[in-house]
């Protein structure tokens, strides 16, 4: 599949969309699936909807206004998918209260099927008996009795096979078959073949009544099995949502007693932005807040993955559904709701599971059309053989093949009906539309999950295809690869430099670190926390600035002391007109070389003095470069700073000059990513990078991820192919990264990817299995070994192999958790 890199003309102005959540019952397989996004789509004012098999959720996205949920909810629920929209703050709404809550469903409908299962299974003990022969007569002579056989049968299809069958029957008059119509379809046809030789001997045809109970035996077993091995693929998940917090303290008046005045308990959902909240040790914090008294240690592992406390104290923030440990704190509420950082993760978590990979939509093509396609080949099965291959392969038939197709309770002749029904009834049955609906969303719901509790928001399947293909990983300097806590190194006023120049008297009796710190008063910079910072520690005063003036990647003006005194780079002096002499050209050029980022102050229309900051790499910064490296990506270097003290980062970082973009203001980075998308890989020769196992898929255009704090390249992240944010930095990162990384931790982008692949390749197994066994099944249970090796493939060993295909596929998205471990 080709990536086209993504463009961005002109800003475009759609429709404000706004987002339903369904939560669906009776889907069965891919076909059922297939026929809820049907119904949605085709309800007026719906844009898209998105249906996920695993999780039983269904996305709708429309016009803000444009459709009611409870009338989608009536509209799947008439068909045959009990349905319930979704309240925003994640609860069902109460309109359709006479459905279950989805949770309450689920356990109801693991209870019914064990139930039916311990039925089946009894029918299926006593049918097998008469396979021991004498064995069985002599304890039981019954069971050597064709009309308690009969009996058997009627009651597997009126107990355990009723809502399979009535279910098939539904999905049948909606002109939406599913996988219960082909198993309905089998049973019955193999009940009905064997009642009518039972009660018209004279046919000369064989009762097989054992088939229908062994075919319900087998696939209650593999549906049971299935609906627990999604249980604990959805485990994670639940122990997400189960992590929001359900009641809050909150305090009164706390204007007159603080911490100590009285708390009265109310739920979490109904504290207001402003309030003060009581967290006792032991307590989960119920919204996100601030602490204003008292001093504790949180458990942030919920969030973030790291077990150590920490330690919290006034002014410090804290979410909600961590845990407090040691003291008692009051909290002043800054969000709540849904508004809370667990919410959104959790929203953000449920989101990502409905968005699907490319690559599946092969498999949803083919699940339109499977049944009837299903349905067709066991029609032509039928007809081959009964016209055609019993009469050209007469012999065989006859003869030991048909004693594989399973034991008969009543011996007769094989008629050439009959193994054209059987063979017909087989192809029916082991066709299992199920493990293609499952094989792409039982694999992003274990990925997803385990990336939440890890602290790695990945935001759906489309991100994990994008990331497969990743070969080129960019990285912000500021904040990013460095700390974002950078610390004045040099001062230099221009006498200091040697100059013999003429230069402005500074306005006494301020320094040039005080009008810097005034003029970055202004602004949140880091390189302005930096100045504020050491004018702090020098303890000077910082004189009044106003007339503020900023331009991103540039610089800042103030007037101070009725001069104009302005801070930036080279650019923003020059497009001020400024000049700026040699020996200043290449002191800057020194400080940069040495990876310093060099401020050039000027005052009244003259330069000044030069400022040089520091900013330290992170202590992961290297480590992770390199990984990404041993895996065959590309690593780059993004900075608005000099190129001088962007390459002095690089080689500490091992990189080559060819692999650092200097210079580049935060306007102008989306389209520096841009450029590099449409490069290609012809630049991808990196002397330490190995050939990745998906070479093969690279394509004409380069696939590129970037990695930012989201300050100042939140339009960067948005045009990467992967925008991947660390948690520290905006609301804004959060909204437009694709993966966003909660511990603030660099070696967390090479997890991430690293759990991105993994969890692919799970889809690319699983789908690869979903086709082979349907593609080789389906074939086998048509006869096609048959006339050669006389083997063919029973109803019932069908059903079998059916149930164990769904099953396998589950428990493979499983296994995600034991090759994913936590480092």
């Amino acid at each position: 599949m080709q990536l086209v890199p993504k463009t961005k003309l002109a800003p475009e102005f759609d429709p404000i969309l706004e987002k339903i959540i369904l939560d669906v019952g009776g889907m069965k397989c891919a076909g059922c699936v297939n026929a809820v996004e049907r119904q949605l789509t085709q309800h007026p004012g719906v844009k898209s909807a998105c249906v996920n098999l695993a999780t039983e959720v269904a996305v709708v996205e429309s016009e803000t206004g444009a459709v009611d949920a409870d009338a989608l909810a009536q509209r799947l629920t008439a068909v045959g998918f009990p349905t319930q929209p979704r309240k925003p703050n994640g609860t069902v709404a109460g309109e359709i209260s006479t459905l279950p809550d989805p949770a309450e469903r689920q356990r109801r409908e693991m209870r019914s099927s064990v139930r039916q299962l311990a039925i089946a299974a009894i029918l299926l003990l006593l049918s097998g008996s008469g396979h021991f022969g004498n064995l069985g007569s002599s304890v039981l002579p019954v069971l050597n009795n064709i009309w308690f056989h009969c009996g058997l049968a009627t009651v597997a299809l009126l107990i355990p096979g009723r809502p399979i069958i009535v279910d098939g029957w539904l999905g049948w008059r909606r002109n939406a078959p599913n996988m219960n119509t082909l198993v309905g379809l089998g049973t019955l046809t193999a009940y009905i073949a064997s009642l009518v030789a039972l009660l018209f001997p004279k046919m000369g045809w064989e009762c097989f009544f054992d088939e229908p109970v062994m075919m319900l035996g087998f696939i209650l077993l593999g549906r049971t099995l299935e609906q627990q091995a999604r249980g604990r693929a959805a485990a994670a998940f639940r122990k997400l949502l189960a992590l929001q917090p359900q009641v809050a303290r909150l305090i009164a008046n706390p204007e007159k007693g603080g911490m100590g005045s009285s708390s009265v308990e109310i739920p979490a959902e109904q504290v207001r932005v402003g309030e003060w909240v009581q967290v006792l040790p032991g307590d989960k914090i119920p919204v996100d807040g601030e602490v204003v008294v008292g001093k504790t240690t949180v458990d942030e592992s919920m969030l973030t993955g790291e077990a150590v406390p920490v330690i919290k104290q006034p002014g410090d923030p804290v979410t909600g559904g961590t845990l407090n440990q040691s003291g008692a704190i009051a909290i002043q509420t800054t969000r709540t709701g849904s508004d809370t950082t667990l919410a959104r993760i959790v929203a953000l978590v449920e989101a990502a599971q409905t968005r699907k990979a490319p690559v599946q939509k092969l498999a949803d093509t083919v699940a339109g059309y499977f049944t009837y396609g299903v349905l067709t080949a066991s029609v032509l099965t039928f007809v081959f053989w009964y016209f055609f291959g019993t009469h050209i392969w007469a012999d065989v038939s006859m003869s030991g093949g048909m004693e594989m197709m399973g034991h008969a309770t009543h011996e007769a002749p094989h008629s050439p009906l009959l193994i054209s029904l059987k063979l017909a009834i087989a192809v029916m049955v082991v066709a299992c539309p199920c493990a293609l609906g499952l094989a792409t969303p039982t694999a992003i719901l274990v990925g997803t999950a385990m990336g939440a509790e890890r602290g790695l928001l990945i935001k759906g399947g489309d991100v994990l295809e994008k990331v497969h293909q990743l070969n080129t990983v960019v990285f912000d300097k500021t904040g990013t690869l460095t700390t974002g806590n950078p610390i004045v190194t040099d001062c230099l006023l221009i006498e200091e430099m040697g100059s013999k120049e003429p230069h402005p008297p500074l306005p006494t009796p301020y320094s040039l670190i005080q009008l810097a710190a005034a003029v970055e008063s202004g602004t949140h910079h880091p390189l302005a926390k930096a100045i504020q910072q050491e004018a702090q520690q020098q303890q000077l005063s910082i004189p009044e600035a106003v007339d503020f003036h900023t331009e991103p990647g540039l610089g800042v003006s103030a007037v101070v002391e009725g001069k104009i005194v302005l801070l930036g780079n080279w650019d923003w002096l020059s497009w001020h007109g400024i000049a700026i002499n040699e020996t200043a050209q290449q002191v800057a050029q020194d400080l940069a070389t040495d990876g310093k980022t060099v401020v050039c102050v000027a005052v009244g229309g003259t330069l000044a003095g030069l400022i040089a900051v520091s900013d330290t790499l992170r202590p992961d910064a290297q480590s992770t470069v390199d990984k990404l490296r041993q895996m065959g990506l590309r690593v780059m270097l993004l900075s608005g700073d000099r190129k001088e003290a962007a390459n002095a980062i690089a080689k500490q970082l091992g990189l080559d000059s060819a692999d650092v973009i200097a210079g580049v203001p935060p306007a102008k980075k989306a389209a520096a990513i841009q450029s590099l998308q449409l490069e290609g890989t012809s630049r991808q020769g990196d002397k330490a990078t190995k050939k990745t196992p998906n070479s093969s898929l690279l394509t004409s255009h380069s696939v590129v991820a970037m990695v930012g704090d989201g300050i100042n390249d939140a339009p960067a992240l948005s045009q990467a192919d992967v925008g991947i944010a660390l948690h520290s930095g905006t609301d804004v990162a959060m909204e437009t990264a694709e993966i966003v990384l909660m511990r603030d931790r660099l070696n967390d982008v090479v997890e991430s990817i690293q759990l991105s692949r993994a969890t692919f390749n799970k889809i690319r197994q699983n789908l690869f299995w979903a086709f082979a066994y349907n593609t080789v099944g389906i074939p086998l249970a048509a006869g096609v070994l048959f006339p050669s090796l006389g083997f063919v493939l029973n109803p019932s060993g069908a059903a079998a192999l059916m149930a164990f295909s769904s099953v396998s596929v589950v428990t493979n998205s499983i296994l995600l958790r034991r090759l994913t471990h936590h480092p």
